[in-house]
């Protein structure tokens, strides 16, 4: 159980006595020292590429781009938090042994969102940029912009319907609130994981029936409210980017996606913390299979998804639903379209149908990593073509500012990925007051 491999079939008879025997727990309970050596390599890559994108700043559009590349950053990391927060609730509410490996993990990505609220200030600073309704934000404006032939006629009554919910106040008190109602859910959760842990009757039925209704209660409402906060963020962060872009799933949609990349993310946390203590003593081959199954099960959702709603569209061939597909399969887009569709979808539910890598800890890693640089690569087909000048025309040979969607997505997310590692290291790895743990610490019986 302990190396980087799972050996099955022949193999099988062959694993050491030891695997099928009880263990315990190590003393030390902390996270390992190589920790702050990934945290330091995540600063240099974010340093780094942050200097990779100053040449770019100097180029053709290249401001714009790099403001863009930056939403999709935002994005990802925004992603990584908030559906790390929808996880942890999530598993309170279905409990499970996977819940157990994973806590910390997501515990630690919810304790990032105030980074990501941080992070969110430069997009609102700047939205003017990014945001038709933020740059014409009156209807005279609007008016403005129409006789001047810098918007249609269907952005300017469209914009005009949404004035209430997409202006730039109306959007920052949204983002406030978004924040602040997340901020609280992501502080109580984390506070009586602690409570938890130290509670004097640790370990009793009493103290596992108290806790679980507490973090049951709190997170059955919160995942409501967490998908209805999401779909408002979803709305003014990303579809409004197309004022005439409606989308009856498009807050579900991120809501999977989200999904897909946070068990990326965590099982890729969990399996190269497992080649330490403690981690090394907890995951088993059941638990490693089981959270294969369970990013498959996400894989398969965030297909259906997505191919759904381009099916209803396509069949209902409205004029104002198929220009936001047009533009990302035109001009060279369609190439990224393929690939997306190859890249987040093909590979890893093909992969993912394999018993045996599911069970192996180096390929694992591997498709987690890739199903990350999957979701980045669908960030930049949601975000890029909603912009006039890249809707339907991906031309990158006189464009070379474009490249500043690889260097500062990169430079973003290492940063965020270098406060996850340090609040990852911030707590024990092992919830100890948790009816799992003794089940997880049993004899291994996988074949």
């Amino acid at each position: 159980m302990s190396s980087g491999h799972e050996h099955h079939g022949a193999a099988d008879g062959q694993h050491s006595s030891a695997a099928h025997a009880s263990r315990t727990l190590p003393a030390t309970l902390g996270a390992p020292e190589v920790v702050d050596v990934w945290r330091t390599r995540l600063l240099i890559v974010a340093a780094l590429f942050a200097v990779l994108t100053i040449p770019f700043g100097f180029s053709h559009e290249g401001k714009n781009h790099i403001l863009r590349a930056y939403l999709m950053g935002y994005m990802t990391c925004f992603g990584f938090a908030g559906g790390g927060l929808v996880l942890l609730m999530l598993q309170y509410v279905s409990g499970g042994k996977w819940g157990l490996l994973l806590r910390r993990p997501l515990e630690a990505m919810t304790r990032t969102l105030w980074l990501v609220g941080v992070m969110l200030l430069p997009i609102l600073f700047l939205m003017k940029h990014l945001y038709q309704w933020a740059l014409y934000p009156t209807a005279a404006a609007t008016a403005q912009a129409l006789s001047a032939h810098a918007i249609t006629a269907e952005q300017a009554m469209t914009a005009n319907a949404k004035r209430a919910m997409l202006s730039p106040t109306a959007v920052s008190v949204q983002s406030a609130i978004i924040f602040g109602v997340l901020l609280l859910i992501a502080t109580l959760l984390n506070k009586w994981s602690l409570q938890r842990d130290a509670d004097p009757t640790a370990g009793s039925q009493a103290s596992f029936d108290k806790w679980r209704v507490k973090f049951e209660n709190l997170s059955g409402i919160g995942i409501f409210i967490y998908v209805v906060l999401l779909t408002d963020g979803a709305i003014i962060w990303i579809k409004s980017l197309d004022v005439t872009w409606y989308s009856s799933i498009w807050g579900l949609q991120f809501l999977v996606g989200q999904g897909y990349a946070v068990l990326a993310l965590g099982i890729l946390s969990v399996i190269l913390l497992s080649r330490f203590e403690p981690m090394k003593t907890l995951l088993r081959t059941t638990e490693q299979h089981d959270l294969g199954k369970f990013i498959f099960a996400f894989v398969m959702l965030n297909i259906y998804l997505t191919f759904a709603e381009f099916l209803i569209i396509w069949s209902g061939n409205v004029p104002d639903e198929i220009p936001w597909y047009l533009n990302r399969i035109h001009g060279g887009w369609w190439y990224v379209c393929t690939a997306d569709f190859i890249f987040h979808w093909l590979i890893p539910f093909s992969l993912l149908l394999s018993r045996d890598l599911k069970r192996n800890k180096t390929k694992m890693v591997w498709l987690t990593s890739w199903m990350i640089f999957a979701r980045c690569v669908d960030m930049f087909w949601l975000i890029e073509p909603n912009f006039k000048d890249a809707a339907g025309n991906l031309h990158i040979h006189d464009n070379i500012g474009i490249l500043a969607y690889i260097t500062v997505p990169v430079t973003v997310m290492a940063l965020w990925g270098a406060y996850y590692l340090t609040q990852l290291k911030a707590r024990p790895l092992v919830n100890v007051n948790d009816p799992h743990l003794e089940e997880i610490l049993e004899p291994e019986h996988a074949h």
